[in-house]
């Protein structure tokens, strides 16, 4: 039986008269033109008007929500992240005994994990890093793209404020619930099943219980950024602060640091299934050293990781003193699969991994700046979601198979919802 879901359109019918493609199950029309790139919850007594359009903005306003793992800002927030984070079976899958194990971990980590947030100045900078990210975003789209503006920035956390429900009954408020546009932006250049699958998941759950499955007026209208791990705005970002961090060596010895790409650990069971995640941090690895033309040595290493269970490795940490043992001094940290500053770049690799180094003799391992404010970085965020409103697609090809492994039903409903129809799902995942 077909799934009627309101992300079938991207345009609205009343507002025009290009037909509806049905040649693919991932597309959308679109009434944008072609551009080239340089480098409610709703009340009984409280009718929400909808979002409405402009001559100038025939498919606007549109909702830009990044989405993302968030961070506790602080020291009193950390309890309720970790109790999130760990009752997550996406993330850390427990088995059975995950309502019973879950919130004994979170509550015997708490302290320590308060420790390690007041020592990094009482809380995550990423709710601020995102929401300035977003916003820049979003000017340069509401310059690029008029058709589709406003541009209306919206993030949502998965363990942490502004949490997905918090984002969607927001974006309820605002008037989009009835047909407006909404673009859910994984913060997660590389795709898997416990970050950006996660947040979809909880999306879809929100989308559920805050519309109901067929809402009146349709519904808001979302579509997924799910994946960007080569885009070539990314590379530069992370060229650049290679680049900047290698010019601190001096000339003689700079060829020889060893470029160490850390990016967080998934367990070897989330790997097993089919997981594509570490794929496509490779892919972005070996895009950055293309980039750099191979100038130094380098390797991948996994961070992070968390239980007795097997975890993807090398470790970051075992990597880092292995090699200082081994006679290399110099290293940069690379944190490849982060947008920004967060716990385990502040305090885990800088606190925790280059102060053993430099203890053990490696006084020339440091680390590259991460993404942050970098106006690259936030001109490539612009170049995929300009790239996905004029394309006319709901989601990447990639989005609509599950991985080998996969028994999960509620993954299948997420990919069902986002992907217009039950028969296309089929189609595409057979």
């Amino acid at each position: 039986m077909a799934l009627r879901t309101p992300c079938t359109r991207l345009s609205k019918p009343a507002l025009s008269s290009t037909p509806i493609s049905t040649s693919s199950p991932l597309r959308l029309t679109s009434s944008l033109p072609a551009w080239n790139f340089t480098n409610q919850h709703r009340s009984m007594a409280t009718v929400i008007p909808p979002v409405t359009q402009s001559s100038t903005s025939h498919n606007g306003p549109t909702a830009m929500v990044f989405m993302n793992m968030g961070g506790p800002q602080t020291v009193n927030e950390v309890g309720p992240f970790l109790s999130r984070l760990f009752a997550d079976a996406d993330l850390i899958p427990l088995g059975r005994l995950q309502n019973y194990l879950g919130p004994l971990i979170s509550r015997r980590r708490t302290p320590k994990i308060q420790d390690q947030y007041a020592a990094i100045g009482g809380g995550s900078p990423i709710r601020k890093w995102s929401e300035y990210q977003s916003a820049e975003m979003c000017k340069i789209l509401d310059e690029r793209c008029p058709e589709s503006a406003p541009h209306t920035p919206y993030v949502a956390f998965r363990y942490a404020d502004p949490l997905t429900e918090e984002m969607y009954q927001r974006l309820l408020d605002d008037g989009f619930g009835r047909q407006g546009r909404a673009v859910a932006f994984t913060q997660y250049p590389q795709y898997s099943c416990s970050t950006t699958g996660s947040s979809l998941n909880e999306l879809w759950k929100w989308r559920i219980r805050l519309e109901g499955k067929e809402p009146d007026g349709g519904g808001v209208r979302w579509s997924v950024i799910d994946r960007w791990p080569v885009h070539p705005g990314l590379i530069e970002a992370f060229a650049q602060n290679i680049e900047a961090q290698l010019a601190t060596y001096p000339e003689d010895v700079r060829k020889d640091v060893v470029l160490l790409f850390s990016a967080h650990s998934l367990p070897m069971s989330v790997v097993n299934r089919g997981d594509t995640y570490p794929a496509e941090v490779g892919a972005t690895v070996h895009a950055v050293m293309t980039r750099l033309a191979f100038s130094n040595p380098y390797r991948l290493c996994w961070q992070s990781q968390v239980g007795p269970s097997a975890w993807l490795g090398a470790q970051t940490s075992d990597t880092v003193m292995a090699y200082v043992r081994k006679g290399h001094t110099d290293m940069i940290l690379i944190p490849i699969a982060f947008t920004s500053d967060h716990i385990e770049t502040l305090y885990e690799l800088d606190q925790e991994v280059i102060h053993e180094a430099q203890k053990a003799g490696g006084t020339g391992v440091k680390r590259a700046e991460s993404l942050n404010g970098s106006k690259v970085f936030i001109e490539a965020l612009a170049d995929v979601a300009e790239k996905h409103l004029r394309s006319g697609e709901v989601c990447s090809r990639q989005m609509g198979i599950r991985c080998q492994g996969c028994k999960s039903e509620r993954c299948l409903e997420q990919k069902r919802f986002f992907m217009n129809t039950e028969r296309d799902v089929k189609e595409v995942i057979r």
